[in-house]
């Protein structure tokens, strides 16, 4: 099945599917309660970074590879604009053949290469190889690539639904893991030899780590800048990307198919004329800011984000993605345009979204959207 029709338009359909059998609905849980969870052990903190330390270079090399139908937006850029900003490792964007990617649900990107280039480049293959989710978990060019890097010595990293996609492989058999919540029952089933680990953002076992929802690559990349060039760098990298803790804590439990969820589902679904919601994007953008807001205005299933420029021409971000505006234009309906990312911080870019989907749409939507990022929201973002 494929990613999008999953994480995306499912969540729709499976809504109004739900629609026609109250009684189902009733029977899901209330909005869970975040928990305040236990902080990690400093052995188990030190083993995972132990485990990430560069397999290869001093100076690594990081790949993220993705299908050019539909990789998703936030999983593809987030590592690649964190790790840049930390400048402690050489970062490439790939894809399986020429052409640009088209993420999802929003944005589309020119890649630094292909796989098959990448090969020619570099035959000793990466340090570490970032795997988002993407259109289909099977895609052969992938997961034989995949393997191939593996074999070689590079670190694979599936970050959120990524994780389904490394899974297909077969190098998580007999490992620990974890994914995104919504496909964490799907891939138990399709992969029965995972052990799956609950309440951990991220989770590392022999060569493979896999993240929770779509935001834990922010912690994940942070935790790779850490196991790289140390402590203090990942420190001046998360305050500058304005997030204060990076550790695997997670509360698992406050993550799942709620009753408010698949209500909010329904209601936003069965909402006529969905708004396009413009987004400028000029030369120098964070990509990181970008690709949060983006996605988070594209999950509310009343809105998505359009980007437009100036021109048709790719647009270069802070550190060299080069993005294709979906539209041409100088300007955008002022009630339709969202407002300019500027050089707010990453993290705090995300809650502003998630606050202005709030006075925009109501708290279920900003909570719904939240919850597909699985994300813990800060309500006060300033």
């Amino acid at each position: 099945m494929k990613w999008q029709t999953v994480a995306w338009g499912g969540l729709g359909l499976i809504a109004l599917f739900a629609a026609g059998f109250g009684g189902w609905i009733v029977t899901l849980p209330p909005a869970p309660v975040q928990r305040a969870m236990p902080p990690i052990a400093r052995e188990e903190a030190d083993a995972t970074l132990a485990a990430l330390k560069p397999p290869k270079r001093q100076r690594p090399l990081i790949a993220i590879v993705g299908v050019n139908e539909q990789s998703e937006t936030t999983d593809y850029l987030m590592p690649y604009g964190i790790l840049k900003r930390a400048d402690v490792a050489d970062v490439m964007t790939l894809a399986t053949k020429p052409g640009p990617v088209t993420l999802f649900p929003v944005l589309t990107v020119e890649p630094d290469a292909t796989i098959a280039a990448f090969d020619a480049k570099h035959p000793d293959g990466a340090d570490y190889v970032i795997v988002p989710a993407m259109s289909r978990d099977d895609d052969p060019d992938v997961l034989q690539w995949i393997k191939s890097q593996s074999a070689k010595g590079a670190i694979i990293v599936g970050v959120c639904v990524g994780a389904k996609v490394v899974a297909s492989t077969g190098l998580l058999d007999g490992r620990r893991a974890t994914t995104h919540w919504y496909s964490l029952s799907a891939m138990r089933k399709e992969h029965p030899a995972i052990r799956y680990v609950a309440d951990r953002r991220m989770v590392v076992d022999r060569g493979v780590a896999t993240t929770t929802g779509i935001s834990a690559s922010m912690p994940m990349s942070l935790t790779l800048i850490e196991a790289i060039a140390g402590r203090e760098r990942a420190e001046a990298v998360a305050r500058d990307i304005g997030l204060a803790t990076w550790d695997a804590r997670h509360d698992s439990s406050a993550f799942r198919f709620t009753r408010p969820f698949a209500l909010t589902a329904i209601g936003n679904t069965l909402v006529p004329n969905k708004d396009e919601l413009g987004i400028a994007i000029s030369p120098g953008v964070d990509e990181v800011s970008l690709a949060l807001v983006a996605d988070a205005w594209s999950r509310t299933y009343r809105s998505r984000a359009v980007t437009f420029a100036v021109s048709t021409s790719a647009q270069q971000t802070r550190y060299g993605v080069r993005i294709l505006p979906e539209r041409t234009a100088a300007t955008w309906p002022a009630e339709r345009i969202l407002p300019d990312i500027g050089d707010q911080p990453p993290a705090r870019a995300l809650d502003n979204a998630l606050q202005g989907i709030e006075q925009r749409y109501g708290s279920p939507t900003a909570d719904f959207v939240a919850m597909q990022l699985e994300y813990a929201r800060r309500t006060a973002a300033r």
